[in-house]
Order: structure tokens, then C-alpha cells, then sequence
């Protein structure tokens, strides 16, 4: 092997050719991912934007914390303080009056999560002047199967027949309205407060405690 001297010291050629050098490595750019990098940060931006926005704009008003039927009356636990940011057009009930709520009866259905309306609720109580409310307390097939309602207007057919047997001129149909709706007991009966006549609202209790009594819900419409 031939070699070259250096400096009085003898070096192989092979080592003393010069290594070559690895040509710098080029980034290869892609447009695409660089435009949705930037467009994700403005819709950060804009994002924080809108929350502090909506934030300072947001103002306290009553909302619904859990369900309460129609012509229930609403407790306190029933209502809650929530901050949103609200349409001017729509009519909301400002925080302070959460307490002015409390004690009167529902005008509808209230579904949790809804905000409080001023048409919400009503100050109309039963029994009206000339009525008398009756309990009753009806099994499975003593009423229809679809949920009642406050404020549906029934019939309450009694037919205290001996036996089971119906007697025509035993029938008693007392035109009511329902003013209350308890949850099934154990047994699956329900107790459902009507409102009748006044005068009819002793035969009416008497009959229902014999249990011979069904309920019959009219139309809704009109």
C-alpha cells in the first residue's frame, strides 16, 4: 500500500483522501397542514373571544332544576339561578324574583333546564268558589292508560252494582276536572284529586270509597 507523508508521518491514502460530505437534508414544506395549523389558532382565538363575550354579557335569571306538572305547586328546590346570555326579545324572571315564584302553582309544564317564563305560573287555586275537590284512588283498570293531566276534564262513572254486575239505573256520572296526579304507589294504584260541584262532592266520595268508581278523560282540543 502506498501512503503519503505528513509532517514526517507517513498516512495511507485512503485516509487522507477527504470524506465526502452528506448533502444538507431539505425540509419538504406542505402548505396544507401549515393552513389548517393557522386556522385552528384563529378559531381558538375567536372562540375565547365569544366566551368572554358571552360571559360579560351573561345575566342572572331563574331557571327550571327539575320538572314540575302542570298545576303543581313549585318549591323552592324546584327553581334555580342560572347565567346566560339572553335575547332581549325573550321575556325571562330576573334572579331577585326567584322567591316570588316559590309557593304558586305551575300554568304549565316545566321541563328541567328550561328558563323560567313569566307566564309560567298561576296563582289559580282549587277548589273554585262553588267547587269541592275529591280524592280518589284508582287502580290499573279504573283509569286510561295515558298519563293524566292537570287540569283534563273527566268523567267519574260509578257503577256500584251487586256482584259486578251493572245496574242502569245504579250509574252515577259526575263531570269533573283534575286538579292533582300523585305518583303510583306500591300497588300501582294512583290517587288523583278531582274537582266537582260542591253538592255532588259527597255522593261522589262515597261512591269512590266503595272503589266501584272509573275515571274517563274527555277531548283536550278547545
Amino acid at each position: 500500500m502506498t501512503a503519503t507523508q505528513t509532517a514526517g508521518v507517513e498516512v495511507p491514502q485512503a485516509a487522507a483522501r477527504a470524506a465526502p460530505v452528506a448533502a444538507g437534508v431539505r425540509m419538504r414544506r406542505r402548505p396544507a397542514l401549515v393552513a389548517v395549523s393557522v386556522a385552528l389558532v384563529v378559531l381558538g382565538a375567536l372562540l375565547s373571544v365569544w366566551a368572554y363575550s358571552s360571559l360579560g354579557s351573561a345575566q342572572p335569571v331563574v331557571g327550571v332544576r327539575q320538572d314540575v306538572a302542570r298545576g303543581s305547586v313549585i318549591s323552592a328546590s324546584d327553581l334555580e339561578v342560572v347565567r346566560v346570555g339572553v335575547d332581549p326579545a325573550l321575556a325571562t324572571v330576573p334572579a331577585d324574583r326567584l322567591e316570588t315564584l316559590v309557593g304558586q302553582r305551575a300554568a304549565v309544564d316545566l321541563q328541567a333546564g328550561q328558563l323560567m317564563v313569566p307566564t309560567g305560573v298561576t296563582q289559580d287555586v282549587a277548589p273554585h268558589k262553588g267547587m269541592s275537590v275529591v280524592g280518589l284512588a284508582l287502580a290499573p283498570g279504573q283509569l286510561p292508560s295515558q298519563p293524566l293531566r292537570v287540569g283534563d276534564r273527566v268523567r267519574v262513572v260509578s257503577t256500584p252494582g251487586q256482584q259486578g254486575d251493572v245496574v242502569a239505573q245504579d250509574v252515577r256520572v259526575f263531570t269533573a276536572s283534575v286538579v292533582q296526579v300523585d305518583a303510583a304507589d306500591v300497588s300501582g294504584r294512583i290517587s288523583v284529586s278531582v274537582e266537582v260541584a260542591e253538592q255532588q262532592a259527597p255522593e261522589l266520595a262515597a261512591r269512590s270509597a266503595s272503589g266501584k268508581v272509573a275515571l274517563v278523560v274527555d277531548a283536550r282540543e278547545g
